[in-house]
């Protein structure tokens, strides 16, 4: 059974998420042309999964949820499920549905033990691999507890402009995958990933494309009336000092 975050616990997310005024000062923080939605609080559907744990015990939910909080974004919704496979696929689906989740990020169920099925629910709702994150997590996790990493297992993509991320269930694992990987670029994929702000970001690009365009033809407009005088001029010039035939 899916035991759900309390209303209360959304109520805090909702005033964790910062004033627009105490998000970034424009006039020494420009945004970065790239980067539309840069400093917006997202919102994150947080799923952890396990049968040994409950919602109230499970450290890499709890661990994920603080790292969200601290970074000023929103836990639109958290949730936590047995490692069943057709119960993780379904509900990672209806995240996705969401209009109030912008990434999902589940914990728990991705090793190699007969009940670890995460990867296995989730990769086919993936559209777009996102393969750097894997490798860079395996790199972060060899760093952490060497050998022991071949065990553990991650992915992440995006599934209709959604960026999903699935991260071991240990609390640890779990930290160092969102703090190093997840939260640094978390706006830019986003931002990448979803049609209609990508439609924006084309739309400021082709206009300021056309406007330099327009700006190039006036100058070339003038540069070749500019031209066409001083041509004249030199015409007059060359007219006037050929010497008169009729005069020698």
């Amino acid at each position: 059974m899916t035991e759900t975050d309390s209303s209360e616990e959304r109520q805090q997310g909702a005033t964790d998420e910062p004033a627009p005024d105490e998000e970034r000062d424009a006039d020494e923080q420009p945004p970065d042309e790239g980067n539309d939605i840069d400093g917006r609080s997202l919102g994150v559907g947080v799923v952890t999964i396990a049968a040994d744990r409950s919602l109230e015990s499970d450290g890499a939910g709890k661990a994920i949820v603080s790292g969200l909080k601290k970074a000023d974004h929103e836990v639109a919704t958290r949730e936590h499920i047995g490692a069943d496979h057709d119960r993780i696929q379904s509900t990672v689906s209806r995240l996705l549905d969401r209009d109030d989740v912008d990434v999902i990020v589940t914990g728990g169920a991705t090793s190699i033990e007969p009940s670890d099925v995460t990867i296995e629910a989730v990769e086919p709702l993936l559209e777009k691999r996102l393969s750097a994150f894997e490798d860079l997590y395996t790199t972060l996790s060899y760093e952490a507890v060497g050998t022991r990493v071949v065990a553990a297992r991650t992915i992440a993509g995006v599934s209709d402009g959604t960026p999903v991320f699935c991260l071991p269930g240990n609390e640890d694992a779990a930290r160092m995958g969102l703090e190093e990987l997840i939260l640094p670029e978390v706006h830019n994929l986003v931002s990448l990933a979803r049609e209609d702000i990508a439609q924006d970001r084309w739309a400021v690009d082709e206009a300021a494309l056309e406007e330099g365009e327009a700006t190039g033809d006036e100058r070339d407009r003038e540069g070749k009336g500019e031209g066409e005088k001083s041509d004249e001029g030199e015409t007059t010039v060359d007219r006037a000092s050929e010497p008169d035939d009729g005069g020698e």
